[in-house]
């Protein structure tokens, strides 16, 4: 199988292992609602939040939904969106390895993500989680209007990646269509 290969990708191999494990402590003054729920939210560094998940998660989350840095180029208020793509892959490479080890065999985890790194990042998801669970790549519409001030094409799409941990093992939940969407559909030859 093909890999992908960076500037410093050894160091981002190894960053997930020597991440040290820390003990979550709840804030008072910040908590809200029923201690006695899992609900969390944790403020921090999320590389170590994630190490901080795994001795109360490991294995047992079955849909991770994560909206990483598009690494668009561009700043903004509380964060920079502006690394070098090797930084990126660097940041991103330890992070899908803790997820992964977060997934139930039966979960997925859905990417979102938009042209400037979605192919860097369907690579190295190949190599972390494996090429064959690769679900797909659902194409979300995000523009419905174009852009007059695009200089080549005005983009109106982002993707999420999907993968499972296990393919196999992994099916999709699908809601139930409703009356309403049911009279949408006509089957004149009753087929």
């Amino acid at each position: 199988m093909p890999v992908l290969d960076w500037l410093n990708k050894g160091e981002a191999v190894k960053t997930a292992r020597h991440v040290p494990y820390r003990l979550l402590q709840g804030v008072k003054n910040l908590s809200y609602g029923d201690a006695d729920t899992e609900n969390m939210l944790i403020q921090g560094d999320n590389l170590e939040a994630l190490k901080a998940l795994l001795p109360l998660y490991a294995g047992k989350v079955k849909c991770i939904y994560i909206d990483p840095p598009y690494n668009t180029k561009s700043a903004f208020e509380h964060y920079d969106d502006n690394l070098e793509h090797s930084q990126w892959l660097c940041m991103m490479y330890p992070r899908l390895e803790l997820l992964r080890e977060l997934l139930s065999e039966d979960g997925s985890i859905w990417v979102s993500i938009d042209d400037n790194e979605a192919h860097y990042l369907k690579v190295m998801m190949d190599e972390v989680f494996g090429r064959k669970n690769f679900i797909t790549s659902v194409i979300w519409r995000k523009n419905y209007s174009p852009k007059s001030s695009a200089r080549h094409f005005s983009e109106d799409h982002d993707y999420i990646v999907v993968y499972a941990k296990d393919a196999e093992r992994w099916i999709p939940n699908p809601m139930p269509r409703s009356e309403k969407q049911d009279k949408a559909y006509k089957n004149p030859d009753n087929d």
